[in-house]
């Protein structure tokens, strides 16, 4: 199953943080930026999450992510930190890469399929060193918007 993810350009950002709330804080408010959600509401949701267990996937990559009442189909942010952060990952590997995504609060296997594109996503090698290499956001939006196209195709 494609998931067909909305990603505009405001959803990617570069910048430098210093620790996992940070991260999560800065996640919140790209929703809130990017897609008109409530900060403090995506805030609750993604931290209630991550109380569950590090959403660090590996790689010195993370996927907070959380189900929102607010919206009707998946929606992604990407921060690419300058320098990595510790997440509590599995690997132990601090993160520079973090997609954010939030899913409809009844989006069973929706919500599944979107984390499974976007951990297939960063586990294609080129992908990966691309969005670490890009240059800016404006790169890193123009990648990952090529590449979420193309995999809904």
């Amino acid at each position: 199953m494609n998931v067909n993810f909305n990603i505009v350009p405001e959803a990617v950002v570069a910048a430098q943080l210093a620790t996992k709330p940070d991260v999560l804080a800065r996640i919140a408010r790209m929703f809130g930026e990017a897609y008109g959600l409530d900060p403090a509401m995506v805030l609750d949701r993604l931290e209630e999450r991550e109380r569950l267990g590090s959403t660090g996937f590996g790689r010195g990559v993370a996927i907070p992510h959380a189900r929102c009442p607010a919206i009707n189909r998946p929606v992604v942010v990407l921060l690419r930190l300058e320098d990595p952060v510790d997440f509590a990952a599995a690997d132990g590997m601090p993160v520079d890469l973090v997609f954010g995504l939030l899913s409809p609060e009844n989006a069973g296997a929706t919500h599944l399929h979107a984390l499974a594109a976007l951990s297939r996503l960063v586990r294609d090698e080129t992908m990966h060193q691309a969005l670490i290499d890009a240059p800016d956001a404006e790169a890193l939006y123009a990648m990952l918007s090529n590449q979420l196209e193309r995999d809904a195709a």
